[in-house]
């Protein structure tokens, strides 16, 4: 079976789908690689170091493309909106696409590749189980969206993270509060910690508490009803516009107390819910920093500005993009060890390819088969659709 890898043509996206480093392990388990010329080269690994690990580089797109049996992306459907439709001509019936494909924000998208009549996989989707874990794309892009996050905060917030004591005087810790305590915001609240910020954080699920006291923060409590606001995955849902109404009112006075905030509020298919209302922010001492890590989702704070840096009232808001991709080596590293332990899930004990519905993990991220579309979270989007 071979593996095809393309060139990211979602403008600003330097990751790749596969590193070298992935392809051994991948020959190892009957699949070649081959990958289009300067895939890697944003991200850091040149043709050379692919073409020593075993894998053919071509410098024809569409040949890589027709050449792949299954095709691995970073972003494809409605995850590269700008040019989703020319990297699907290049694609033929009955091949595996796996990739980022926003599934749940772009239906539509969905239905485009059960028109082409690709057995495509969704790695969104995976369900939140242990044994998804070595695959959860997700979550390793989380983890190094936090980190970064706090490196963006410290470099606009005019004071230092950490408490010293000088001959001029000593100097306090700056405070930090993180808002949405998941992958994102445990690696946010460890690496302020780290710096020697003080750092407190606040979720809607009183079930990560310990999380928060393990990393090193203190869980902020706001003694609201939060009792059924995750969904079987483990997510935090939607949550009703009083709910979210009483706990603006609630968080405001632990945010005006604060140095930086960072924000990681998702859920999936959705706008981001707005945790931080500009009433809220009034109030925040001058030079205070936000930076909202959903700001692509529409920001959980109210005034972000997706891509830019904007004043507000003396409040620096940082609305990242595609934070990863800053990060692309690495990124890179961490997304190819999950796709290639994807791959390995779908083969049977003989090594031969076997979609197996009865497995919790290819029955949770097929989107589409022989031009049916069979996820049924993206069939109830569909329909929403349509009848909006």
């Amino acid at each position: 079976m071979k593996v095809g890898v393309l060139r990211e043509s979602f403008p600003g996206e330097r990751r790749v789908a596969l590193v070298p480093a992935t392809v051994a392990p991948l020959a190892k388990k009957g699949f070649s690689v081959v990958i289009e010329a300067g895939a890697g080269k944003a991200a850091g690994y040149t043709d050379d170091a692919y073409q020593a690990a075993g894998a053919e580089v071509v410098a024809d797109r569409k040949q890589v493309a027709q050449a792949a049996d299954i095709l691995v992306l970073v972003r494809g459907g409605g995850a590269n909106p700008v040019h989703a439709d020319a990297d699907l001509a290049l694609t033929r019936p009955g091949q595996l696409v796996i990739g980022l494909l926003d599934p749940l924000g772009a239906p539509g998208r969905v239905r485009a590749l059960a028109d082409r009549k690709l057995t495509a996989f969704a790695l969104e989707l995976l369900p939140r189980i242990t044994r998804a874990q070595a695959m959860d794309v997700l979550s390793s892009m989380a983890s190094l969206a936090g980190y970064k996050a706090v490196l963006l905060a410290a470099n606009q917030a005019p004071r230092i993270f950490p408490m010293m004591m000088t001959a001029a005087g000593t100097i306090a810790a700056a405070k930090v509060l993180v808002l949405g305590v998941g992958v994102a915001g445990l690696q946010a609240i460890a690496t302020a910690k780290r710096l020697g910020a003080v750092v407190e954080a606040y979720d809607v699920r009183p079930e990560v508490k310990e999380q928060v006291l393990s990393v090193g923060g203190k869980f902020v409590e706001l003694g609201l009803d939060t009792k059924d606001l995750a969904d079987k995955s483990g997510y935090a849902k939607a949550q009703s516009a009083e709910f979210i109404a009483r706990q603006q009112e609630a968080l405001a006075a632990v945010v005006r107390m604060n140095d930086v905030v960072i924000t990681t509020a998702q859920v999936p298919g959705r706008r981001a819910p707005v945790l931080l209302t500009a009433a809220m922010m009034k109030g925040m001492k001058p030079g205070s920093v936000v930076v909202d890590l959903a700001a692509e989702q529409g920001g959980n704070c109210a005034v972000t500005k997706p891509g830019e840096v904007i004043d507000h009232e003396g409040v620096s808001v940082v609305g990242p993009v595609n934070l990863p991709s800053t990060m692309a080596f690495h990124a890179s590293q961490l997304y190819s060890k999950n796709v290639a332990t994807f791959l390995f899930g779908l083969l049977d004990k003989q090594g031969q390819l076997a979609l197996k519905m009865d497995d919790e993990i290819i029955a949770g991220t097929l989107l589409t088969k022989d031009g049916e579309v069979l996820s049924a979270r993206v069939k109830d989007a569909l329909a929403a659709q349509k009848s909006a």
